[in-house]
């Protein structure tokens, strides 16, 4: 029962997540309004965490399982994409490594930031 209860919350605030999509005129998928949602309710206590622990867990570990309907439909494109695979290669590569430096050096920046405000009050 806890798993459904869980699972319950995630669905709600995905389907809120849905009913911004559909009513702000904004092009941000309804996911990522879901995810907001989830955020700012775990940021602002109004969920805890241990409410939704063990079925995101779950979600984590089967998250691999989600990539296969994408790679069937890419699978059925190939004789759209054949021609660009090159690009689409280079791309993949060149956005991956830009995506792990920007984030290694936001992680460095808030590490340092947060040092500077630790010094600050004395700690080390």
């Amino acid at each position: 029962m806890k798993f459904v209860k869980q699972f319950g919350i995630i669905l709600l605030l995905s389907f809120l997540g849905e009913l911004l999509h559909a009513f702000l005129p904004l092009t941000i998928p309804a996911s990522i309004y879901g995810i907001v949602i989830l955020f700012l309710c775990l940021e602002f206590k109004v969920i805890s965490v241990s409410a939704v622990k063990d079925v995101s867990s779950f979600f984590i570990e089967i998250m691999p399982i989600m990539f296969i309907p994408a790679a069937v439909g890419l699978m059925d494109s190939w004789q759209i994409i054949k021609e660009a695979w090159l690009s689409y290669v280079v791309i993949t590569v060149l956005s991956t490594f830009v995506v792990m430096a920007v984030s290694g050096r936001a992680v460095q920046l808030v590490m340092k930031l947060t040092r500077k405000e630790s010094d600050g009050e004395g700690k080390l």
